[in-house]
């Protein structure tokens, strides 16, 4: 094998660049020159996470004091006399010569080599050495909570006991770098994405059609924008195979969601069905419902008189002016995967889905749940 074939350090260093730019394993492949289930294979074995550089101890012997322990120990100097040459303790002179074969045995470049394996050896993970906060992150993943979430409520509950206390990028590795074994691997299907190691998101702009006398966002009121007050709703339907979809509704403040089982896409059925849902809310939540620029809307008027809810359209292909519901349809698709079908859901089984959702807590609401904070609202 020729060197430049090798996975060197400066090839694993362009495939961590590339891969945290978000480039696609084809093209990562290509760059350097090595087949596409290499890459996989090597960033699978570490999770998609980056190692961390090794760095040595300022106090730690170079190579270069090892070749000056080396050279002395030829000319048959004493311990003490290295040491002094060195401004280093006898001590450290002693212990380094036993460890590596003693005076007749000791070489610089095997003594060097030791010390970068025995700098290696694995420090116990945080959640192997405490079993009360394994079972406790262990128990939230299986409840699909997010590793922020957990440690953010973790942080919230346990205020005192700094034992209990976990980031969510320990919990990230402890799931995705295989030679912590700490985790099983069926845990990580509990996580949104459901990926086999982590990886930069990209972004997909959306493309929608036009809506005719739609009020504009930018005519909404300064006080939908700030989320000062409760009842304002940002919508939009997610989609599945076979022509199937979900209303998915939620609210501003709170993040409280609300799904909406719909028999089609035609404007009648979406506003028919959400009006329905629509009016089964108490009057403090029926205020304004913000929704992109898909034709299933295009009878926002009479959604408008049968709910009293007024009705603002984001700009085109901005669906980032309703980013609350962005968000939540991505937390959906754990439940609801794309190119799957959704037609087999009853508006029971949707239900049950937004409770599990409502009662996860969310870090843009001090890890409180969506939940509880509409209770406080309705109290």
């Amino acid at each position: 094998m020729q060197e430049s074939d090798r996975m060197n350090e400066a090839k694993k260093t362009a495939i961590w660049d590339q891969w945290q730019q978000g480039q696609p394993m084809s093209v990562i492949a290509r760059s350097v020159r090595k087949p596409p289930a290499t890459v996989f294979s090597y960033l699978r074995y570490h999770g998609g996470i980056r190692p961390r550089p090794r760095t040595q101890r300022s106090s730690a012997l170079r190579l270069e004091e090892r070749e000056d322990i080396s050279r002395g120990v030829a000319a048959g100097l004493s311990l003490r006399a290295i040491a002094k040459q060195l401004s280093r303790s006898p001590s450290t002179i002693s212990r380094e010569l036993s460890r590596n074969g003693g005076i007749d045995r000791y070489r610089a470049a095997e003594a060097q080599s030791n010390a970068k394996k025995r700098a290696r050896r694995r420090k116990v993970c945080l959640l192997v050495k405490h079993q009360r906060l394994y079972q406790l992150v262990q128990g939230k993943l299986l409840l699909d909570w997010s590793p922020e979430q957990i440690s953010g409520w973790l942080e919230r509950t346990y205020p005192d006991n700094k034992s209990l206390r976990v980031s969510h990028e320990t919990i990230y590795k402890s799931l995705f770098i295989q030679t912590r074994g700490i985790f099983r691997k069926e845990l990580r299907k509990h996580l949104r994405t459901k990926r086999k190691f982590r990886h930069a998101k990209p972004h997909t702009a959306g493309t929608r059609g036009h809506i005719v006398d739609g009020v504009s966002i930018s005519e909404r009121p300064a006080g939908i924008e700030d989320r000062a007050v409760p009842g304002h709703w940002e919508g939009d339907l997610i989609i599945g195979s076979n022509n199937s979809q979900i209303a998915t509704l939620v609210e501003r403040q709170t993040r409280y969601t609300v799904l909406v089982k719909v028999k089609s896409k035609k404007t009648e059925d979406v506003v028919s069905a959400l009006s329905r849902q629509m009016n089964k809310l108490p009057a403090l939540l029926q205020q304004s419902l913000t929704w992109d620029r898909g034709t299933e809307m295009a009878s926002h008027a009479k959604f408008s008189v049968a709910t009293d809810i007024d009705v603002y359209f984001c700009d085109p292909q901005s669906p980032w002016q309703r980013g609350t519901n962005e968000n939540t349809n991505g937390l959906l698709r754990q439940y609801f995967p794309k190119r799957s079908s959704l037609s087999g859901f009853s508006q029971q089984d949707l239900n049950k889905v937004a409770h599990r959702l409502n009662i996860r807590p969310r870090k843009t609401l001090d890890f409180q749940t969506p939940a509880d904070m509409l209770n406080q609202l309705l109290q």
